[in-house]
């Protein structure tokens, strides 16, 4: 573990490394991180050759981004970072962190945390041997609806809670073909969104998830031969004490939309109900003389109030949140939806 502290006791400048172009959040980190006082930005995608023509990527995007660049994740390695940011294909996750955590450097990895359960236990155990944090990219869980939601359940004002509802749903990815691509994403729809609600319900229960119910189709995009997930599906979660939420997650919002898509939360308690939709504050309408829906978003940042509590657990020695295991969590249940799907819609117990 690297210390980020200077001779004099001070803060000093903090490394970080952004490894891989392949998500879509790699572009929003960059931009916080690249002129932020008291860090240092270092980017690499090797893996870009094997991406396709028209997505921008490498060397190229590091430059339209201005952001500092290297061939190689040993090269940006090599450097000394105090931490990464891992935005490369789910499946490829795995490699990625578990040289970051060879290297020393605290990691926040892009969700989901793998495609498969014990490549996301292997990276917990990495990280833990290695004696760095590993942090799961859930923004969502830094929304100030979401902070009040939760207090509001932890001060008893809904009661018990019985249970709720979640959707996620977007535009089906656009210029990040592997987002489609079952084996590089790990699934669809249901794989990209459900991990999102998941990880709220996660904090705000406390509890694991015993039983999933799961189905999906391909009914959105189903003449597109490059989308080769589902684009739909319907998600059952029962939670240790008894919770059921249903979670709602498809890329069904139009590619024409004025914005990616969003997430909302209803939570229902036997004193009474809330609803929150962080994505929800705009300001709406049309452009004049163009006819294009315009929506202009306001309110907190939610990639850059995480990445504050990631830097500053880096900088502190705190463990970050939501961490490893609670990506192991999330992923552990999106399996099991997967396989829920596969059965049939049977029920898949995790507590067996």
């Amino acid at each position: 573990m690297t210390d980020t502290t200077t001779p004099g006791g001070g803060a000093r400048t903090l490394r970080v490394a952004v490894l891989s172009f392949a998500h879509v959040h790699a572009a929003s980190y960059i931009a916080l991180l690249r002129d932020r006082p008291g860090v240092e930005l270092l980017t690499a995608d090797p893996d870009a050759a094997s991406a396709p023509a028209d997505e921008l990527r490498g060397r190229e995007f590091a430059a339209q981004h201005g952001a500092p660049y290297v061939d190689t994740y040993a090269e940006a390695l090599a450097w000394g970072p105090d931490a990464v940011i891992v935005c490369a294909e789910n499946a490829r996750h795995r490699d990625v962190v578990l040289a970051a955590a060879g290297a020393g450097a605290h990691v926040l990895c892009e969700k989901p945390l793998a495609t498969r359960v014990e490549d996301a236990e292997a990276m917990v155990a990495a990280c833990d041997a290695a004696g760095v944090h590993l942090m799961t990219a859930y923004p969502v869980r830094f929304s100030p609806e979401f902070a009040t939601l939760r207090g509001l359940v932890e001060d008893g004002a809904l009661g018990t809670v019985l249970g709720g509802t979640g959707t996620n749903n977007g535009k089906v990815p656009a210029g990040r073909a592997w987002f489609t691509d079952p084996e590089l994403a790990g699934g669809g729809a249901l794989a990209d969104h459900v991990v999102h609600v998941a990880d709220l319900l996660d904090a705000l229960l406390g509890q694991e998830v015993v039983a999933v119910r799961a189905v999906t189709n391909r009914v959105l995009h189903g003449d597109d031969p490059r989308v080769r997930a589902e684009t739909g599906g319907l998600v059952s979660l029962t939670y240790a004490g008894g919770a059921e939420v249903t979670v709602d997650c498809s890329w069904s919002v139009p590619d024409g939309a004025a914005t990616w898509g969003g997430l909302t939360l209803q939570v229902v308690g036997t004193s009474g109900t809330v609803e929150i939709d962080p994505f929800g504050a705009h300001v709406g309408g049309l452009v004049a003389g163009g006819g294009r829906q315009a929506w202009l978003g306001f309110g907190e940042n939610l990639d850059a109030l995480m990445l504050e509590h990631f830097l500053g657990c880096v900088r502190s020695g705190a463990a970050p949140g939501p961490d490893g295991r609670t990506g192991l969590r999330t992923l552990r249940a999106v399996v099991a939806a997967q396989r829920s799907v596969a059965e049939g819609g049977s029920v898949v117990r995790l507590d067996a």
